[in-house]
């Protein structure tokens, strides 16, 4: 009869009771828990953050397939041919264009990106399909160093308008003279252009090469696959966004190996840990049970007591991590990652189920603690004990 109050919540014997009233013992396991979570969420958003920012930075190539020939500058021509007259979906442009290099910063170190250089009747369409405009400044005038470029570039780089894309003595964005910046477009996408007359006259090899734009992403999708295809064996280089994303993708296989790692041995000491203070919390209220016990509850509604207050304290540590990880991940985000255009995923969910073994395998560890303490349970001796 004794146990029929025990779920009740004006029982001062229900298992909420014992956690509030004892915080200065409870509080300490759910803070380890808390912290387990908060550090391996953290970890983990902060290296997804990796492989989302080269899709992020490199998301402008969804936009067209582009055509290189590997050497050869008459066989540009040839190519684009071969595009036009047989591609399976309708074409909205081809543009012939030039590339000089550049480079963009990350939480890794620097990333090389392209600069395209594009006629003066491409520049307003590029822009359009990049979902963007010039907001200030103007566009580049033809046969001179000048440059427009993205304002997630121009956040990365520390550029405005007049800053210096590229230099005479930068070798990775390198150009003979100094290449300012007179226009800064909104937008998503990052990207950078100058004249091909300026990229023509200063940039070698002397090789133009080509992109075409499908009219929908449906369609795009189509070209890139089926250009990959076509021109697979010959002395063409395709670049499309689905070759970026698959690098992407298995550029990182051992570093998340590693990371599987880290995290099972973080799991297993943190479980360790939790199951030896679980086992002195219990060993501490041997009294309480005995005397709870020789009063009338039975074994199985004390046991049933302590799990409902161990699901209690790790299921609480474990939401309360995520919030904690979830509040660090975007002050992270606002403080250093957005002032230099760095993408982070606050709400990477794969990031957050990866802290999931902690609560999982310390309500393992501690139901098995519980269990074997009840087992070997004797409270006509702890009651002995206690009169004594």
């Amino acid at each position: 009869m004794a146990d029929a109050g025990l779920g009740s919540r004006s029982n001062p014997l229900a298992a909420s009771v014992y956690l509030r009233r004892n915080l200065s013992k409870t509080a300490p396991l759910m803070g380890v828990i808390i912290l387990a979570v908060m550090l391996i969420a953290g970890i983990v958003s902060l290296i997804n953050s990796i492989p989302l920012s080269i899709k992020v930075i490199y998301a402008y190539s969804k936009q067209y397939v582009a055509v290189t020939p590997r050497g050869n500058p008459f066989l540009t021509p040839l190519f684009m041919k071969v595009v036009e007259d047989e591609s399976p979906v309708e074409l909205e442009r081809v543009m012939v264009i030039r590339g000089s290099g550049v480079e963009v910063k990350s939480i890794v170190g620097n990333w090389p990106f392209v600069v395209l250089g594009l006629e003066r009747s491409d520049m307003d369409y590029y822009l359009a399909r990049m979902s963007s405009e010039v907001v200030e400044g103007r566009l580049p005038e033809a046969g001179k160093p000048e440059a427009v470029i993205s304002e997630t570039m121009s956040r990365n780089l520390g550029l405005g308008i007049g800053g210096i894309l590229q230099k005479p003595d930068e070798a990775e964005s390198f150009s003979p003279m100094p290449v300012k910046v007179v226009g800064i477009a909104d937008g998503a996408n990052w990207f950078a252009f100058t004249s091909i007359e300026y990229q023509r006259e200063n940039h070698f090899p002397n090789i133009d090469a080509f992109m075409a734009f499908a009219k929908s992403p449906a369609d795009q999708l189509k070209l890139d696959n089926w250009t990959e295809e076509q021109l697979a064996g010959q002395n063409a280089q395709v670049f499309t966004y689905r070759q970026l994303e698959k690098q992407a993708d298995t550029m990182f296989t051992i570093l998340y190996q590693i990371l599987n790692v880290v995290i099972g041995t973080l799991v297993v000491v943190i479980t360790l840990m939790m199951g030896m203070l679980i086992n002195i919390f219990l060993s501490q209220r041997v009294q309480e049970f005995g005397l709870l016990q020789a009063l009338g509850y039975t074994k199985r509604g004390l046991l049933r007591r302590v799990l409902v207050e161990t699901t209690i304290f790790v299921v609480g540590g474990w939401f309360l991590g995520l919030a904690v990880a979830f509040g660090l991940l975007n002050l992270v985000k606002v403080v250093l990652m957005d002032p230099r255009a760095f993408a982070l995923d606050t709400t990477d969910w794969s990031a957050y189920s990866y802290s999931l073994p902690v609560p999982v395998a310390i309500f393992v560890v501690s139901l098995v603690t519980v269990w074997v303490k009840f087992k070997k349970f004797d409270p006509v001796g702890i009651v002995e004990r206690r009169l004594v």
